[in-house]
């Protein structure tokens, strides 16, 4: 009886597969035939335009801008790129293009500045990250795709063009007149603060790594690997650039963990890049520098070192593009760049639409005549009439000169890059701490 009973259970479950199985099916093809219908309907719209518009169509440029809306519907990132967009990509990741040497991305309708590039025409002419961008040419971007946008900001090196921009603070939008140059980037940029390494990092190119690791000597032979102190990591209106140069950078300061995973559609496929032994800084302190201009591979090696306690992340939040976009060739057609994964740090963090929240947050700020009264240094003891000197040995004296040197140094560079100064205070106290535990 018992068999039976058993028998009969797995009958009945059996049965109830079968429908199962075909409702499935039924639903594939279902599926599969309001494509073929929608694609009809994309035909059927495309072949009553071309013929009933009120003046003749490029068809070239009517598929294109389909293609367009297609991907851009998908989020600001993906995009089709037609043959001289996408020689002008390849060109800008070489690190030499022409233009204006801004990075943007659309925002409600308008072109949003995420950051203009070190030492070109944009930068020189006061844009900034965040920065809206309303009229080009005294037309409204309004209506327009990025792509657009973009292609209407190209044009002869040494032409001028004049973009209108909105600013937070400003009372109202101003006109900027930008002459298009050849944009040469210098991926990396060093430079000594007294005992400490600056690295201007400005884009993640195929340069970047090798402009790094060459910096990195020059700062060892310039300071001396015994008196540098460590590094300042420059991130700051990194717009960011190649994935594979963002791993590569991280990879330099770490001696191992993981840096960055990405993820797709199938997350059971997570793609993991682990460091490998050898840091370029020998294990000297490290500070990164990120502002809201800050995005994408600049964030990736932001948060994989401040993940890995490698170093101290100061500024303010970031940009948070926690997307990767591959580009795909379509033959001569040019190429689709498509958002296909997520990129997460090492302790499984998704940046997307976040940002690097800095372990320390220093906005960055303009000396004000409030702020220069507030530095004016007050009376002390060897201002008083008749008070005792202070008899110092040379050697005192000369250290003495030293020290007062380089806080009148650091108090100027204050008033021109604040972050930039507390970042070096930073590090100097950090010196102190191990000089004192030691």
């Amino acid at each position: 009886m018992r068999k039976t009973m058993m028998a009969m259970m797995a009958g009945v479950a059996l049965g109830a597969l079968v429908p199962m199985m075909v409702n499935t099916v039924t639903a594939q093809d279902t599926s599969a035939k309001n494509t073929y219908e929608y694609l009809d309907l994309f035909g059927d719209i495309f072949e009553r335009v071309r013929s009933n518009y009120v003046e003749e169509v490029d068809e070239q440029q009517l598929i294109e801008a389909a293609i367009e809306g297609m991907l851009t519907s998908l989020d600001p990132h993906s995009a089709y790129l037609p043959p001289q967009n996408f020689q002008d990509m390849r060109e800008q990741t070489k690190g030499e293009f022409g233009g204006l040497g801004i990075e943007v991305t659309m925002e409600n309708g308008f072109v949003k500045v995420v950051a203009p590039i070190d030492e070109t025409p944009a930068a020189n002419a006061g844009l900034e990250a965040g920065d809206f961008v309303t009229h080009i040419d005294g037309e409204s971007v309004l209506g327009l795709t990025l792509a657009e946008a973009v292609e209407k900001m190209r044009g002869p090196v040494g032409s001028d063009i004049i973009i209108t921009i909105s600013r937070e603070g400003a009372e109202e939008p101003f006109d900027v007149t930008i002459t298009r140059a050849v944009i040469k980037i210098r991926a990396v940029r060093a430079r000594a603060e007294g005992d400490v390494a600056v690295l201007r990092i400005t884009t993640f190119n195929e340069q970047t790594y090798d402009n790094l690791e060459t910096a990195i000597e020059k700062m060892k032979d310039e300071i001396g690997e015994d008196k540098l102190q460590g590094y300042i990591v420059d991130l700051r209106n990194n717009p960011g650039g190649l994935l594979s140069q963002a791993i590569a950078v991280s990879d330099a300061f770490l001696e191992t963990g993981e840096i960055v995973s990405t993820r797709g559609r199938d997350l059971n496929e997570a793609d993991r890049v682990n460091a490998k032994a050898g840091d370029l800084t020998d294990g000297k302190p490290i500070v990164v520098l990120i502002n809201e201009g800050s995005a994408s591979a600049s964030e990736i090696v932001a948060g994989a070192l401040q993940d890995q306690r490698r170093a101290i992340v100061l500024g303010a939040k970031s940009f948070g593009k926690g997307s990767v976009q591959t580009v795909m060739r379509l033959g001569d057609k040019g190429a689709m760049k498509l958002t296909t994964a997520r990129y997460f740090t090492p302790s499984g963090r998704s940046i997307q639409a976040l940002g690097i929240e800095p372990d320390i947050l220093v906005e960055e700020r303009r000396v004000t005549d409030a702020d220069e009264e507030a530095n004016r240094r007050t009376r002390s003891e060897a201002d008083l009439r008749g008070s005792l000197e202070n008899e110092l040995s040379e050697d005192e004296q000369r250290q003495l000169d030293e020290e007062r040197s380089r806080h009148e140094k650091t108090a100027q560079l204050r008033s021109e890059d604040f972050q930039l100064a507390y970042a070096l205070d930073l590090l100097a106290g950090l010196a102190i701490y191990d000089l004192s535990a030691k």
